[in-house]
């Protein structure tokens, strides 16, 4: 057993750069991996948690109390092994061993036998005969739990979330019970019910005449245009385009036929375009709606009006006849042929609207079906009335689950699940099957809804839940639920089989899952060797209300009570009273809603629990990723109160470099590659009270090490910003508390921008440590001191955007990066409503204001000054102004032609800075009115650069001339700036380093240096 004084592997070192590649890689594996099971958010990449709990299992072998029969048995193990080299000394094993677990994150090793056989050999050496316990309250995904069992441990996996729970129990469960063959029975009664189920629906997907089989068909919500002596239909449409594969593209061409005193109709008619031009821009934009017939724009408060009074527009409306006189409005039908190759396109025909008109009939009866506790076949589980963490639906109408889903959808879904829920259940083996079945058709009404839409680069439907988010579909895809096609039940029995298969073939020991509350563990004290766990991020993900979309499927195919809420049996969805987030919208018990105090006080709750059932001699990881420091702050206050220290931080990339985030074309925005896995272990209840001066003396060198470690490992900006924050926390939170020299406790938060550290706090030193190394890493030492303009240093702007670009650093644009998804962007089909969005994309590098804030306060730099000079902020999101927005207030209507006249008039001699408006002092700005028009340059007059140009803006104005190919003027100016001092230089060559690659920025800031005098 591992004494309680050695050190764990985790506590002492971690090979984050080879992880991190394994980890981000693993995002694009598909077949057999269990993310493919069943959809759940934010799930931890299995590279990261198998590197991370070996390291949390094993000591490290160069700890003086590391035990003499581990280290004889980890040499035996990995002599030999393939890339090893050991030598007799203790960090040779260690490096051996930090060697192999950087190899084992490779998800192509992960079921090898051999690196299965050392790996779980290495365990056993550490902790003995017994299997040691793993234990994570916040499983959700189950990747964590799974990893542990894959090493050859115990695993108790416990999540609030009813879904989750079904998802772990499968996997954790029955497939290592059952092994392998129980992907065989789930295919055998799979084929069976996709059988039955085509039978059952034939009549309302109906072949057509000439024998071809529809796949799928795409439909478009609609209003009626208000504007007088029109009234026309507006169907809303993102795009008009069909397919973009070269092979095959095809477009919707409107036609708009008007008679005399009659409304105007749109008919539309496929076409193959030859290029984009051809195929016209959208309907909708932002929720404002433009009429095909006569231009008008229908205003979003109307759009969503109308939408309401259809409960969402999803179906469409029939008279007593059956003939269509509104609602959703089929635009084009995708069809297969025996006799052709690739999909077929046509217009909507008169048959198509009668198989709709026949399934709304149908289940109009099936809803009135009643189960003997009073549900309905069909989920009428009511949606949240309020727009809550991404679930904007409730604004257009959409009132329960299945407004989501057109009648014909909620059709097949119901024949599926019944046909799962009446399976003859003889035993564990059958009642497992019913359970992977029952994924198989939740994860096929994820690709089943009327919040589908279709992928036209790719010719495939994207899932509801393509985001984080719910929100309106405009034109959505519904596909045939029995086809071969993407999103059918065939193919989601594939997916999961393939998971049943791969995680059956490593015959580890079944888990245990439970459906508990993470704040009161189930577990007795001090039985667990390792607590792990990555707990929900704070106001990032619903997950309790996003997974009802589900649990009103499953609800209705497993046995009644397995899904049932335990603390309250009169709800019909899962719980969200005890749910650990942070949701304003949501009032909790006795009115409290669930603000950052609440989170952080069940978080600290959650920690306690895990602390009383941690072993004296175990350790404990907490994985978190939130962008906010909010989040961080409401986590690390909850680890704190609960007596936790930190004892070492490793930022673990989990995401793919070329992940955009849903970002429009020529937007970038900042988001964390990395995970950051904080170890810890229990604090000591004598732990003695800290000395603030001592903290605080210590605090820079400690966070300067780590920052250059970690941009040795290649983590840059942001990743590396919330990574600092570990080390920082692992002198603070050895204390009990840390006080100042007046006895005054220093809070882990407070007000940053306060002067006395028991009233700012400690974080706030943390974030001003931060960036002064920044700057003087990217601008020089001056800029590390410079505090309320500091002589020697750089202006406020200069400050402000180096530390934006370098924090921005690690966002998938400084990769330029794409893939095939990005290619066709989500936000073509998907609305995010007007109010979340100017109207326009706008170009421009963004970052979250209190991330931002956290910056600048503490270096002298004052964010309003800034608004629409350099900086622009709306609804919480910072953008960097992009060069060529700032040109008229650098430039003047005459923009670079009028500068350029003015100092080529100096013919070689001193540049007439006095017209230019460039002899003047630097200073804060005032706000300027965007209102006052910018004036025209002539020759006696400067270009509007009022009070006075920073040295930013007078490298801005020499790429805006190298932009506009103004050679003369631009030479004549670095002339000149090379005269005036070496600020200029010495701030273009930081800008260069720092915009990101493939930037029009950097590509004018490089050309412009090779101008300058040598």
């Amino acid at each position: 057993m591992i004494p309680k004084t050695c050190k764990r592997l985790a506590e002492v070192d971690f090979p984050i750069a080879v992880v991190s590649r394994h980890a981000a890689r693993e995002k694009s594996i598909r077949h057999g991996h269990p993310s493919t099971l069943h959809l759940w958010w934010a799930r931890r990449p299995l590279a990261a948690c198998r590197a991370m709990l070996l390291a949390l299992l094993l000591p490290d072998p160069c700890d003086e109390n590391c035990p003499p029969e581990f280290k004889a048995a980890a040499r035996d193990l990995l002599e030999g092994f393939p890339g090893i080299v050991l030598q007799k000394t203790e960090l040779s094993l260690r490096r051996a061993m930090l060697h192999f677990i950087g190899d084992f994150a490779n998800w192509d090793h992960a079921a090898k036998p051999q690196y299965l056989k050392v790996g779980r050999g290495l365990v056993k050496a550490a902790h003995g005969e017994e299997a040691p316990l793993v234990v994570d309250p916040f499983a959700g995904g189950g990747s964590i739990p799974l990893e542990a069992l894959r090493l050859g441990c115990d695993a108790f996996a416990s999540d609030l979330n009813p879904v989750a729970c079904l998802i772990l129990k499968v996997m954790l469960e029955d497939i290592p019970r059952h092994g392998p063959a129980l992907a065989d029975e789930l295919r055998k009664a799979g084929a069976e019910i996709k059988r039955q189920a085509e039978k059952e629906l034939a009549q309302y997907y109906p072949p057509d005449p000439d024998g071809a089989t529809p796949i799928a068909y795409l439909w478009a919500r609609t209003v009626r245009c208000e504007s007088a002596n029109c009234g026309a239909e507006i169907p809303l449409m993102r795009s008009f385009w069909l397919s973009k594969k070269t092979s095959r593209l095809r477009a919707l061409r409107a036609v708009v036929k008007r008679q005399k005193d009659k409304t105007p109709q749109v008919e539309f008619e496929i076409f193959a375009p030859k290029s984009e031009k051809e195929v016209a821009a959208g309907t909708v934009t932002r929720a404002k709606a433009t009429c095909l017939a006569c231009g008008r724009v229908l205003a979003p408060g109307r759009v969503r009006a109308q939408l309401r009074e259809q409960r969402g527009g999803a179906d469409t409306i029939f008279d007593a006849q059956g003939n269509r006189i509104g609602g959703a409005r089929l635009l084009a039908v995708v069809t297969m042929r025996d006799d052709k190759v690739g999909r077929l396109y046509r217009e909507a025909t008169d048959r198509d609207y009668e198989a709709v008109w026949k399934a709304r009939e149908a289940i109009a009866k099936l809803a009135e079906a009643k189960y003997a506790d009073g549900r309905t076949e069909v989920p009428g589980e009511p949606l949240p009335d309020r727009n809550t963490l991404g679930l904007r639906v409730p604004n257009y109408g959409v009132a329960s689950w299945a407004d989501l889903f057109s009648n014909r959808q909620k059709l097949s879904l119901s024949k599926l699940t019944s046909a799962v829920r009446q399976l003859q259940i003889e035993d564990d083996a059958s009642l497992a099957v019913q359970r992977l079945l029952g994924l198989a058709v939740s994860r096929t009404a994820d690709y089943c809804s009327a919040n589908c839409s279709l992928h036209a680069g790719r010719d495939v439907v994207r899932n509801t839940w393509a985001r984080n988010a719910l929100p309106v579909v405009w034109d959505y895809y519904e596909s045939v639920p029995w086809t071969e096609s993407s999103g059918a039940f065939a193919g989601a029995i594939d997916w999961v089989a393939d998971v049943a298969k791969l995680l059956g073939s490593l015959r580890s020991t079944p888990g245990q899952v439970s459906l508990a509350d993470a704040c009161d563990s189930l577990l007795p004290r001090e039985s667990v060797d390792i607590w792990f766990t990555d707990p929900p991020y704070y106001s990032a993900i619903g997950y309790a209300e996003s997974s009802d979309f589900f649990l009103v499927w499953l609800k209705r195919i497993l046995p009644p009570g397995t899904l049932q809420d335990p603390f309250d049996p009169e709800n019909p969805l899962s719980p969200k009273k005890q749910e650990n987030i942070q949701d304003d919208t949501f009032q909790s018990v006795g009115g409290v809603l669930k603000d950052g105090k609440f989170f952080e006080k069940r978080m600290a709750q959650a920690f306690l629990s895990g602390k009383d059932v941690l072993r004296p001699d175990g350790a404990a990881c907490v994985v978190f990723a939130h962008k906010t420091t909010e989040g961080w702050e409401a986590l690390l206050g909850g680890m704190i109160r609960a007596g936790w220290i930190i004892t070492a931080s490793w930022p673990i990339e989990t995401e793919m470099k070329n992940k955009m985030s849903g970002q429009q074309a020529g937007e970038s925005k900042a988001m964390l590659l990395a995970s950051i896995h904080l170890v810890c272990r229990p604090r000591a209840e004598d732990a003695d009270v800290g000395d603030w001066a001592e903290v605080f003396r210590e605090l820079p060198n400690r966070i300067g090490d780590w920052m250059e470690r970690l941009a040795s490992e290649g983590i840059r900006g942001a990743d590396l910003v919330f990574a600092c924050i570990g080390p920082a926390m692992e002198i603070y939170s050895r204390y009990h508390h840390v006080e100042d020299a007046e006895g005054r406790e220093i809070p882990l938060g407070g007000n940053p921008e306060a002067i006395a550290p028991h009233e700012r706090g400690f974080l706030a030193y943390v974030w001003e440590i931060v960036g002064r190394t920044a700057l003087g890493q990217v601008l020089g030492t001056a800029e590390a001191r410079a505090r309320n303009g500091a002589a020697g240093s750089l202006e406020e702007d200069a400050r402000l955007t180096a530390l934006f670009l370098w924090t921005i650093q690690s966002t998938a644009a400084s990769e330029n990066g794409s893939d095939d998804a990005s290619k066709d962007d989500d936000s073509s089909s998907v609305e995010d409503d007007e109010e979340s969005s100017s109207g326009v994309a706008k170009k421009g590098l963004t970052l979250i204001y209190d991330v931002v804030r956290r910056f600048a306060q503490p270096l002298g730099i004052h964010l309003e000054n800034w608004e629409e000079r350099i900086i622009e902020t709306k609804k919480g999101i910072v953008r960097l102004l992009p060069i060529r927005e700032r040109a008229a207030t650098l430039l003047g209507e005459d923009g670079a032609s009028g500068v350029a006249e003015v100092i080529e008039r100096s013919r070689g001699g001193p540049i007439q800075f006095s017209l230019l408006g460039l002899d003047k002092p630097a200073e804060t700005p005032r706000r300027r009115s965007t209102s006052k028009k910018p004036g025209k340059i002539t020759p006696d007059e400067a270009p509007t650069l009022q009070p006075g140009a920073t040295t930013l803006d007078r490298v801005h104005i020499a790429m805006l001339l190298q932009a506009s190919g103004k050679s003369n003027a631009l030479r004549t100016m670095l002339k000149a700036e090379a005269d005036r001092g070496p600020d200029f230089l010495r701030l273009a060559n930081a800008l260069s380093a720092l915009y990101p690659r493939e930037s029009e920025e950097k590509r004018l800031v490089d050309a412009m240096l090779l101008a300058m005098p040598r």
